[in-house]
């Protein structure tokens, strides 16, 4: 069908840009997110009928992307395949003068589900229960998984306390 797919091609060159940042933030790696971006732009192909039906259609993708990344965590190609890491694609200033660096990695010591969790709530700023919806798990999963992710990049991102303060080193 032209229409449905002139109408699909539309959507997502428009929102790929969008699916592409929240995948690198879900995964942690460029590469990885695009792979990521293009098997979830597959799927929504799939079932453009239903989803261009959505009330919302970001949603709806945001969904489909988050899914295939939790799959893929799930499967065991990740385990058994270790990419060797490359030069970031832009320079980035020194870590301190980017506190965004600090937080990617930080981001990135987070085991999967508790980075969905944080992702979805902080970056893409859905509710708990929308949350729970793209996550398929209860409120109650989000909120702890939330507040699992929130602890952890506290404690990673939290700053050195001098030795002057009169603590002991030990």
């Amino acid at each position: 069908m032209p229409g449905r797919d002139d109408e699909f091609t539309a959507y997502v060159t428009a929102r790929t840009p969008w699916l592409r940042r929240v995948a690198y933030l879900l995964c942690q790696d460029w590469h990885r997110a695009d792979d990521l971006v293009q098997t979830a732009i597959t799927r929504l192909y799939l079932h453009w009928r239903r989803a261009s039906a959505a009330d919302n259609l970001d949603g709806y993708a945001r969904t489909v992307l988050v899914r295939v990344f939790l799959a893929e965590q799930r499967g065991g190609w990740r385990r058994r395949v270790r990419l060797v890491p490359e030069p970031p694609d832009e320079p980035g200033g020194p870590p301190d003068l980017d506190g965004g660096l600090d937080l990617r990695e930080a981001l990135a010591a987070l085991p999967p589900r508790q980075r969905a969790a944080v992702v979805l709530r902080f970056y893409c700023d859905l509710s708990v229960e929308q949350a729970a919806a793209v996550l398929g798990c209860s409120a109650g999963t989000v909120k702890s998984q939330t507040a699992r992710g929130l602890d952890a990049l506290r404690r990673v991102l939290q700053p050195v306390q001098s030795l002057t303060d009169g603590e002991n080193p030990a």
